[in-house]
C-alpha cells in the first residue's frame, strides 16, 4: 500500500488554484484550465493526492485523454511521482487505446466465440460501398467519405438517420447526403462476414459502451476495477466517447476533468464542448477551479491572445478565461503586411535567420498557417536561405500524392507532341491549369475537406507556374518541370532541428519560443467557405471556431510572436485582399502594418496585368476589364442583366442619365470579376471613393444576389 504523501509535498510549487483542484475532495471536480496554466501538472498531482490519502488504489485510477503524445506525457509525470505504469498502478491512455483494452477482455463474455478483428484502415471497404452507390472513388472522394462516416459515428447518427441530420445541423458534406447515408450503409454491412466481424476505431468504443450498457455482470466487473476516471482535453469529447464515459460512471460521481471551451477547434470531427460547459449543470455539487496563471508566455502575448478571445461571441465565449501572464516581460508581438505571398514568405524567413542568429534553435521557431498548402511558399523562402525545416502534421509540398500526380502528369504532357507551339511564358499557365483539371482543378473550390485540400494544392502549383512566369515569359513546359525538381529537391528530408512548419491544427498542444502566424487574411483565417458571398458569416458558430484557431496559434509563443498576412497571392498580383478581420483592434496605432497599404502612386505603379493570361494590360478598356481583349469572357450575362436593371431604376430615382450612375463598361467589368467587397470594388476603374459610397453597398447586394435598398433622392 503507498505510503500517504505529505499536504505539502502535495502541492509543493503549485499555485493557489492549481493547488485547490488538487486538494478538491472526491467526487466531480472541473477544472477549467487556459494554454500554458500546467493542467497536465495540476491533474497528475491530483491523482497523486487521491491515491496518496487513500481515496482510491492507483490500479482503479483511468485517465484518458486524446494523443498518444499526451497519454505518454501524463504517463511520464505519472511515473515520476511513483504512481504510473505497471498494471496496478494508474492507467493513462487515450479513449481508444482503453476501449480496445477492455473490449478485448470482455468480448468472450459478451458475444462469444465470433471472431473479430480490428480494421485499421477502413479506406478499402468506403471505397467499395462508394463504387456500388456510385459515388465517385478518387482518393479525395473516398477519404471525405471515410470523415463523414467516422463524424456520423462519433455524432451516434445511424446511416438512415444521416440526411435529416446534415440538414438540421447545416453541416457542409461532399457529395448528396442521401448518397453518403448509402456508402455508410454499405460500409457497416461490408464489415460482417461468416468469418466474424471487422471493427473499426469508433466500433471499439461502440462495443465497448454497449457491453457495458447491455451486461450488468460486465458492467459490475469494470466498475469494481476502475473507480476513479480523469479526462483532459473534455473540451474535444465527442458524442460517442461520451456515451462511453458514462457507461465507465454508471451512477458514480468520481470524476475529474480538464479542458478549455476556447481551445474547441475540431467540431468538424464530432468534438463538442457542451459536456465541459454543462458539467456543473449534471453534476450541481461539483468543484470548479478556474487555472488563469500563464506560465508559457510572456504578458505581452498573453495580452493579445486575450484581446483575441475577447472579441469572441456566444456561449463558449461566456466561459473565456482571463490569463495572467507570469514570465518576465518580453518583446511586443509584431505585425506585418506584405504586398504578396512571396513576400511574406521571404520576410518570415529573413525574421527566421536573424532569430537564429540570436541563438534560438531552430526547433524552437514554428511558422503556423490555416491550410496545408500555405506551406509551399514557405518551404522555399526557407529553403533559398539554407533554414532546416520540418513539416508536421503533413508533407512536405512536393512530396504530397496530389503534387506528385500533378508533376507526373505535367512531365507526360512534356513528351506528347500535341501542346501548342508557342506553349510558353504566360500561355504555359493555361498549358498547366489543362492538364491539371483532370485531377482536380475545378474552376470553383470544391466541397469536402479531401477534395478541398488536393484542390488548394494544384491551385498552388498554378500559381507558382504564374510567379515564374511573371519571372520569364520564354519559360517552357520543360523549363517549368526542371525548376520544379530542382525546388523539390532541394528540400532536404526533415530534422528535428529544424523550424517547424505546421497547420493550427496541427500545432494544438504544442509551443515553441518564436512563433510566426502567416497568411492572416479574410478567406484563410477565417477560412473562405465558412463566409458568405459578401464576406459576411455564413455560420456565426463556424466562424468563431475560425477566431478560437486564431487564439489557440497566438497561444503556442513563449516570447516571440509575429502575425502576418499579404495583399496578393502572387508577386506583383493585384492587392485585392484584406486582413483578417479578427486582428481588428489588436493592431497598434503607431504600427506600420495598422494602416491599409495605400494604392502604389502613379509614377511607379505596374501596369496591370491580365487576370486569364497574366500579360500587361494596354489600352483603357482592358484595364477596365481586368483582362486582354483577345482573353475569354467569364462573364455573368444573368448577373449583368440585373446590374442594368438595378442602374436603370437608380437612374430614374435619381432623374440622371443611366451612364452618370454607372457605364456599360463598368457594369461589364463588374459582371466579370464579381467583387464581393469594397476593397475589390474599388479596384475596378470607373469605381470611386463617391461612387462607393453612393452606390457601393447597392452593386454588392446584387453581386450577392440581393435585393438593394431604395435610393434616396438628393
Amino acid at each position: 500500500m503507498m505510503v500517504a504523501m505529505p499536504r505539502e509535498a502535495i502541492v509543493a510549487g503549485l499555485d493557489p488554484e492549481q493547488s485547490a483542484a488538487v486538494l478538491a475532495p472526491r467526487g466531480p471536480v472541473c477544472v477549467l484550465a487556459g494554454a500554458g496554466t500546467g493542467k497536465t501538472r495540476t491533474i497528475t498531482h491530483r491523482i497523486s493526492h487521491l491515491v496518496s490519502t487513500g481515496h482510491v488504489s492507483a490500479g482503479q485510477v483511468l485517465a484518458v485523454t486524446f494523443t498518444a503524445r499526451a497519454a505518454g506525457e501524463m504517463r511520464g509525470r505519472l511515473r515520476a511521482l511513483g504512481i504510473g505504469g505497471a498494471a496496478t498502478q494508474v492507467q493513462a491512455r487515450t479513449f481508444h487505446a482503453a476501449a480496445l483494452r477492455q473490449l478485448r477482455y470482455f468480448w468472450p463474455q459478451v458475444v462469444g466465440d465470433v471472431q473479430w478483428q480490428l480494421l485499421d484502415r477502413k479506406f478499402g471497404l468506403v471505397g467499395q460501398a462508394a463504387n456500388r452507390v456510385g459515388v465517385s472513388t478518387s482518393t479525395e472522394s473516398v477519404r471525405d467519405l471515410a470523415g463523414e462516416i467516422e463524424w456520423a459515428k462519433a455524432s451516434l447518427i445511424a446511416p438512415e438517420d444521416y440526411p435529416t441530420a446534415v440538414a438540421r445541423l447545416r453541416r457542409e458534406i461532399p457529395t448528396d447526403a442521401a448518397k453518403i447515408a448509402a456508402v455508410y450503409e454499405g460500409y457497416e454491412s461490408s464489415k460482417v462476414s461468416n468469418d466474424g466481424v471487422m471493427l473499426d476505431f469508433d466500433d471499439l468504443l461502440l462495443h465497448t459502451a454497449a457491453a457495458l450498457e447491455e451486461n450488468a455482470a460486465v458492467a459490475d466487473e469494470f466498475r469494481d476495477r476502475y473507480r476513479c476516471f480523469v479526462v483532459d482535453e473534455y473540451q474535444d469529447v465527442t458524442p460517442l466517447q461520451q456515451r462511453v464515459l458514462d457507461a465507465w460512471l454508471g451512477d458514480r460521481d468520481d470524476l475529474t476533468v480538464v479542458g478549455d471551451a476556447n481551445q474547441t477547434i475540431y467540431s468538424f470531427t464530432g468534438a463538442t464542448p457542451k459536456y465541459l460547459l454543462d458539467f456543473s449543470r449534471r453534476f450541481p455539487e461539483s468543484t470548479v477551479v478556474r487555472l488563469e496563471r500563464d506560465y508559457r508566455s510572456t504578458p505581452e502575448v498573453v495580452s493579445l491572445a486575450n484581446r483575441v478571445i475577447g472579441a469572441a461571441r456566444g456561449r463558449i465565449a461566456g466561459t473565456r478565461l482571463q490569463l495572467i501572464g507570469q514570465r518576465p516581460p518580453g518583446p511586443d508581438p509584431a505585425f506585418a503586411e506584405f504586398d504578396d505571398e512571396p513576400a511574406e514568405a521571404a520576410g518570415v524567413a529573413r525574421s527566421i535567420k536573424k532569430l537564429i542568429a540570436k541563438g534560438v534553435p531552430p526547433a524552437e521557431i514554428a511558422v503556423l498557417y490555416r491550410i496545408n498548402a500555405q506551406s509551399e511558399v514557405h518551404e522555399q523562402a526557407l529553403t533559398e536561405l539554407d533554414i532546416a525545416f520540418q513539416v508536421r502534421g503533413g508533407e512536405g509540398f512536393f512530396t504530397r500524392s496530389e503534387v506528385r500526380q500533378a508533376v507526373s502528369a505535367l512531365r507526360q504532357a512534356a513528351g506528347r507532341d500535341d501542346l501548342p507551339a508557342e506553349a510558353f511564358g504566360t500561355a504555359l499557365v493555361s498549358v498547366v491549369r489543362a492538364v491539371l483539371a483532370p485531377l482536380g482543378l475545378t474552376a470553383a473550390e470544391p466541397t469536402g475537406a479531401q477534395a478541398r485540400e488536393r484542390w488548394t494544392s494544384l491551385t498552388a502549383l498554378v500559381q507558382l507556374t504564374e510567379e515564374l512566369t511573371a519571372h520569364d515569359d520564354q519559360l517552357d513546359l520543360a523549363g517549368l518541370l526542371r525548376e520544379l525538381t530542382a525546388r523539390a529537391e532541394a528540400r532536404h528530408p526533415p530534422s528535428v532541428q529544424g523550424v517547424t512548419l505546421a497547420s493550427l491544427h496541427a500545432a494544438k498542444g504544442l509551443e515553441w519560443t518564436a512563433v510566426f502566424l502567416v497568411g492572416l487574411c479574410d478567406g484563410t483565417l477565417p477560412i473562405a467557405h465558412v463566409l458568405g458571398d459578401g464576406g459576411a458569416a455564413d455560420d456565426e458558430a463556424a466562424l468563431e471556431e475560425e477566431r478560437r484557431l486564431l487564439y489557440v496559434g497566438v497561444t503556442r509563443a513563449r516570447e516571440h510572436l509575429q502575425l502576418s498576412w499579404a495583399l496578393a497571392r502572387n508577386e506583383g498580383g493585384r492587392k485585392s485582399r484584406r486582413r483578417s478581420r479578427f486582428l481588428n483592434g489588436l493592431i497598434p496605432d503607431d504600427s506600420p502594418a495598422a494602416r491599409i497599404a495605400p494604392q502604389a502612386s502613379s509614377h511607379n505603379k505596374k501596369r496591370p496585368r491580365c487576370r486569364v493570361c497574366g500579360k500587361p494590360l494596354a489600352g483603357a478598356g482592358a484595364t477596365m476589364l481586368g483582362r486582354c481583349d483577345e482573353c475569354p469572357s467569364n462573364i455573368d450575362m444573368e448577373l449583368l442583366d440585373a446590374l442594368k436593371a438595378w442602374r436603370l431604376d437608380k437612374s430614374r430615382e435619381l432623374s440622371v442619365p443611366a451612364f452618370v450612375v454607372f457605364t456599360d463598361n463598368t457594369l461589364t467589368a463588374i459582371a466579370e470579376q464579381q467583387p464581393q467587397d469594397n476593397r475589390a470594388l474599388v479596384a475596378i476603374p470607373g469605381i470611386g471613393a463617391k461612387k462607393l459610397e453612393r452606390f457601393g453597398p447597392d452593386v454588392l447586394a446584387v453581386v450577392r444576389g440581393e435585393k438593394p435598398m431604395p435610393a434616396e433622392v438628393t
